[in-house]
């Protein structure tokens, strides 16, 4: 390859100020892009923790080769996943009334709020943004917070502030990161008009009109690619139409229901009745669409290398249902099963949603080619829950799934049925994997887990 044919590594298409980034294209790279894609990483959450005895596996061998029915949808990439059996949870005391409002603030920190100011956030900096502060500067944008439901739940356990039940990611002790729970506004952030001051000034980046033009010189940027790399554009390209295809399809049926909700039939809708008014994705709507393109989204923003920090609350410790599942009951209620087999059989079919969802995610990025391997190889994806189940508010064994090699950092395909360490460990490990320093340990960390590593 000659020298001036190497661009820098987020290059852009643009179109009347829409900017598009594109793909890790092996004939655009340097020669060091390409002997070292840029790692990132992924949490995405699920509370209450799980139903044990269907997500464990019993051993490596099944673990690979007949996986428990919560884990079932990993088995075509077991191989790039790693389960990890024995991580411990934070300490509770002296919040033992607070499980919930812990649960999810603890999970990135890995350390309790601060006891004599309860009524405020006051605990740390969250994983997640300890490395967006590292690399966040080399992308677009610092850091992706996501979530299925609005942070707004009010409750305050043991007198702690009700944001400790809302928020996961934490800018500094004393600030939350808010999530961004509407799919048009991530689009938007990810792929929207910007100005000359790098903010993002059209709500609607990529219509019919402005997208073709950015087609237009996709076209002519292809004549200058190796072949291997005008798929690579084309399959990026058809993804990106497919997300904002997916997200007008939801808002579509949005608008079906206010109108029915009003009385007016969406078949009958004459041009002099007002315009729908605006509604949140309904709690009855199919949540499997709706998360799905949330992990879509992530997966733009981690190939287009828009960010390398992605969080997403699948849902928050109260509230969520999931109707699609053939039964209305909040999943809160649920856990707090007891010996009533059908609570547990209802609560194992949440279990293995969320786990399908996320195995949604890893499966697509498995099959994104990405310099020598997959963008999945140079991604860690963890997702897990802040209980080891919601039934007697255990955390001594919090249920933990990675996905993707980090770079060659993490060794898959292995079940770990003795981990020695917490979860404020796990984290301190990866942050060292994809390449963070530290001054300190995370949370009450004392170590590194080596045992994960390649």
């Amino acid at each position: 390859m000659k020298r001036d044919t190497a661009i820098d590594r987020r290059t852009f298409l643009k179109g009347s100020g829409l900017s598009l980034a594109l793909p890790f294209m092996d004939s655009l790279a340097s020669a060091s892009d390409l002997s070292k894609p840029p790692v990132r990483m992924a949490f995405m959450y699920m509370p209450h923790g799980v139903i044990m005895d269907q997500f464990w596996p019993k051993n490596q061998d099944q673990f690979l080769n007949s996986p428990p029915s919560i884990i079932q949808s990993l088995q075509p990439v077991m191989d790039q996943c790693l389960m990890m059996k024995g991580i411990s949870g934070v300490p509770i005391h002296p919040f033992k009334g607070a499980p919930h409002a812990l649960e999810l603030s603890t999970w990135l920190t890995g350390r309790l709020p601060d006891a004599d100011s309860r009524g405020r956030i006051n605990i740390s900096i969250s994983a997640d943004q300890i490395m967006a502060n590292y690399v966040g500067a080399q992308t677009l944008l610092p850091s992706l917070e996501l979530a299925t439901m609005p942070q707004t739940w009010k409750e305050n356990q043991e007198g702690l502030h009700e944001g400790y039940y809302n928020h996961c990611s934490y800018r500094s002790p004393t600030q939350p990161v808010p999530a961004e729970t509407d799919p048009r506004n991530v689009l938007n952030r990810l792929f929207g008009k910007r100005g000359k001051d790098g903010l993002v000034s059209q709500t609607n980046p990529l219509d019919r009109q402005m997208l073709d033009r950015v087609l237009g010189g996709a076209r002519d940027l292809r004549k200058t690619l190796a072949k291997v790399d005008q798929q690579k554009l084309d399959e990026y390209l058809d993804s990106v139409r497919s997300v904002e295809r997916h997200i007008a399809a939801i808002e579509n049926r949005q608008q079906e229901a206010a109108l029915e909700k009003n009385g007016v039939a969406p078949t009958k809708r004459f041009a002099t009745d007002s315009a729908p008014i605006e509604v949140k994705i309904p709690e009855g709507d199919k949540r499997s669409e709706y998360m799905k393109v949330m992990c879509d989204l992530t997966v733009l923003a981690f190939q287009t290398d828009t960010t390398r920090v992605s969080t997403y609350v699948g849902s928050r410790p109260n509230g969520a249902s999931y109707p699609e599942l053939g039964f209305s009951n909040e999943h809160h209620s649920q856990t707090h099963y007891g010996s009533d087999k059908e609570k547990i059989r209802k609560v194992a079919a949440i279990n293995k949603f969320n786990v399908d969802q996320y195995a949604y995610m890893v499966k697509k990025m498995h099959s994104l080619k990405e310099g020598n391997g997959t963008l999945l190889d140079n991604c860690i994806m963890m997702w897990g829950s802040g209980l080891e189940d919601g039934n007697k508010h255990r955390r001594d064994n919090l249920p933990f799934i990675l996905a993707g090699k980090g770079g060659g950092s993490i060794k898959t395909g292995r079940f770990i049925s003795d981990t020695k360490g917490n979860q404020a460990d796990l984290l301190t490990t990866l942050l060292n994997c994809v390449g963070v320093p530290l001054d300190r340990p995370i949370g009450i960390a004392t170590k590194q887990i080596d045992a994960i590593k390649a």
